[in-house]
């Protein structure tokens, strides 16, 4: 593996995992660490595995071995209950925005705190309306996310990643089905966020744009393996074989 040029204590630590679906090997031996309040883009090709890295983190999938670290404690033993408390420090965009459609935007952008937290509505209502405001959207709480375009679901979505004050906050390929407009929208909303909440970012995208605007690294996954972390800047200009391939693939595909 080839080590980015900055240093720093690791927050999120992946040790020697292993995963396979049946016959499907996904990981041999994926190795990283991600920083307290940095932006880590993970780029690959489809069906290395991005995206299952994600649940990995969050429990929703076991490894087959290895650790997962949070802070130097391995998740990967935790039962349900025993998880619930590393989940509340973790939230997740997930590709699709998984919004309940029954319900108002407010209702959704709430869900979390009415699901872990004891508030009062009015201090519910006042940080739903504060976190809708950050994501460039005031105004729209009674509206249901069917009368929404694509760009404006994923920034409620994105609200309510971010409602509860996570320490950390996955996204899932975020830019997915977006027109270049909201493409960049949320992109800068991805580093606003980082910035503004001070929260550690994964971000799995195979929009190469996106992830030279967000990230402040970028794994690339290869082989099962995390092949290379490095600064963008380095990336963009890396001559492992295998990092100058899907580049210039991914830079071709760009309109």
């Amino acid at each position: 593996m080839i080590a980015g040029a900055q240093d720093g204590d690791p927050f999120i630590e992946f040790v020697g995992v292993k995963k396979r679906f049946g016959p499907k090997r996904i990981y041999e031996d994926l190795t990283l660490s991600i920083r307290r309040g940095e932006t880590l883009c993970i780029l690959g090709g489809s069906g290395t595995g991005k995206s299952v890295m994600l649940k990995l983190l969050i429990g929703l999938l076991k490894p087959d071995d290895g650790a997962i670290l949070v802070e130097k404690q391995d998740v990967v033993p935790l039962d349900e209950d025993a998880l619930l408390p590393v989940r509340r420090r973790i939230s997740m965009l997930f590709q699709g925005g998984a919004l309940f459609d029954s319900i108002t935007v407010a209702e959704n952008v709430a869900y979390p705190l009415r699901e872990h937290f004891h508030m009062s509505d009015s201090e519910i209502a006042a940080r739903v309306e504060e976190r809708l405001e950050m994501v460039g959207l005031p105004g729209i709480s009674e509206m249901k996310p069917d009368d929404l375009s694509g760009g404006m679901r994923k920034r409620v979505a994105l609200a309510r990643a971010i409602v509860a004050d996570p320490e950390v906050v996955l996204y899932d390929e975020p830019t997915t089905g977006l027109d270049p407009v909201n493409t960049r929208r949320i992109s800068e909303l991805i580093r606003s966020v980082q910035q503004r909440l001070h929260v550690t970012s994964i971000v799995v995208t195979h929009d190469l744009g996106s992830a030279y605007m967000v990230a402040d690294r970028l794994a690339m996954l290869h082989e099962r393996r995390i092949a290379a972390v490095l600064p963008t800047a380095e990336f963009r200009r890396c001559p492992e074989p295998a990092i100058r391939d899907f580049v210039s693939a991914m830079e071709e595909q760009q309109p």
